[in-house]
């Protein structure tokens, strides 16, 4: 069974202001010509060192049923179904605009220095089970992925879930527009990107950009411990958001920590949300995810949700890949537990991990091993901000730190020589040196900045096979 028509030709027309060279019906969008699904709009955006349009062509003979164009490619047929725009990021947005406007869906928006990807997913987890829920695709989270997430959704969805992510003032601004969200969510303000902002009150106060956009008659969901709790309030109503949704383990928190049990790949929490108490088990390990899961019920609770539904989806949420995903691997005479934590990081997302890491039990003779790379836009701070990273890993008595990158030399020179496993340039190299140090029953965390590119190491280590000498030895 085929499924309905997300766009068609007249409507896309209609939302950008283009002109269809024939008729056509699209089933999904995508910007990507190499995840092209038959049936999909795709769209040619033009990028600094790249231009969709070269890429029309293939994404047609992949199924595509259109493709958005500022020009046809010389070696397109006259037949080819184009929708042919001025401006086809314009145009993008405008798609994303439309689907926005013909929903009537309970929109949240998600933002925040650390955890909003996580968070996102775990809403989407939590409510898809209450009603048809749309949300962005992994990081979809920019001026292209906030637009491509929008015009992805489908009209009959009742709930959407859209994270919005930032590096400069002002960004958070448009996309908030954009969504109009009627619950806005700021997980966490941490030193992230701080590379491009004078303090971390500065980039609290870009995130309360958010609350610009929400719907009259929105709430705003805040961290009640957080020290700018009471600047983002005054933000909040400086925007016309006065329903404020909080929190945490203050006394007046709406979502209330009673107490938790942390464990190594779960936790157990008692909580006071909107006058209910509720107890649950939270399938993702660490402190910061039982607070990640109050902001959630904090936001389920804005959204009028159902509370008891929510809590009861929070024991199957799973690890994300490159955010905590977990693997047992082989070595020779036993394995080894690996935590994907590699796509980004942050001093407190590190120090986080670090916590999990602790909690994890080892295996006979097994030490707890970290594979770090560089934290990035960390700007001036950041040789300190890496040789601060001794002092939490130090308090989770974690056994060997293996490091690489130019940033990640401070913390490598600040750690004992007794927890120094090795030094590299970049992860290409540090791969072979940190999986040659492996034994059995130990457990590794791997992390770093997307830029860092600690995905390299992941993929060494679950290739070894049971032989450490062949990542050694480049293999």
């Amino acid at each position: 069974m085929n499924p309905a028509p997300l766009w068609t030709g007249g409507q896309a027309a209609k939302a950008t202001g283009g002109r269809n060279t024939a008729e056509w019906a699209a089933t999904g969008v995508s910007i990507d010509s190499r995840s092209v699904e038959p049936g999909d709009l795709f769209v040619a955006l033009e990028g600094p060192s790249f231009d969709g349009h070269s890429f029309i062509a293939a994404a047609l003979d992949a199924g595509a049923a259109a493709a958005v164009a500022q020009r046809r490619p010389e070696e397109l047929p006259e037949t080819a179904p184009l929708l042919l725009v001025e401006d086809t990021l314009a145009a993008l947005t405008a798609l994303g605009a439309a689907a926005r406007a013909r929903s009537e869906a309970r929109f949240i928006g998600v933002t925040g220095s650390v955890g909003k990807t996580g968070v996102k997913e775990a809403l989407r987890h939590c409510l898809a089970p209450q009603a048809p829920t749309a949300a962005s695709t992994g990081s979809l989270n920019n001026h292209w992925g906030v637009p491509l997430s929008l015009a992805r959704m489908r009209p009959q969805a009742l709930y959407g879930i859209f994270e919005m992510g930032m590096n400069h003032p002002g960004e958070i601004r448009q996309l908030t527009h954009l969504v109009r969200p009627h619950v806005a969510l700021i997980t966490a303000i941490e030193a992230a990107h701080s590379e491009y902002f004078a303090s971390i009150e500065e980039i609290a106060k870009a995130k309360a950009e958010i609350f610009e956009g929400v719907e009259p008659g929105g709430a705003a969901v805040l961290n009640r411990e957080h020290p700018f709790f009471t600047l983002l309030v005054e933000r909040a109503d400086a925007a016309g958001v006065t329903r404020i949704v909080s929190f945490g383990r203050h006394p007046e928190a709406d979502a209330r920590l009673i107490n938790c049990s942390l464990h190594g790949g779960h936790s157990t929490v008692r909580a006071l949300v909107g006058g209910k108490l509720l107890d649950y088990c939270l399938g993702l390990p660490g402190a910061h995810w039982v607070m990640n899961s109050l902001a959630v019920l904090a936001t389920i609770l804005a959204v009028g949700a159902d509370l008891r539904a929510a809590t009861a989806e929070m024991a199957t949420l799973k690890p994300l890949k490159g955010r905590g995903a977990r693997q047992v691997l082989p070595l020779p005479g036993g394995s080894f537990e690996l935590i994907d934590d590699a796509y980004n990081a942050n001093p407190a997302s590190m120090q986080a991990a670090f916590e999990v890491l602790q909690k994890t039990p080892l295996g006979k003779g097994g030490r707890r091993i970290a594979i770090l790379g560089d934290m990035l836009e960390l700007g001036r701070d950041s040789e300190r901000l890496h040789a601060k990273l001794a002092e939490p890993i130090e308090a989770a008595e974690i056994d060997l730190v293996y490091t690489c990158g130019s940033n990640m030399a401070a913390l490598h020179n600040a750690l004992p020589k007794a927890r120094r496993g090795g030094h590299a340039a970049d992860a290409l190299s540090l791969a072979p040196l940190a999986a040659a140090g492996l034994r059995p029953g130990d457990t590794v965390l791997v992390k770093g900045s997307q830029g860092s590119r600690m995905a390299l190491v992941i993929e060494a280590l679950a290739s070894l096979e049971g032989d450490p000498a062949r990542a050694a030895n480049g293999e």
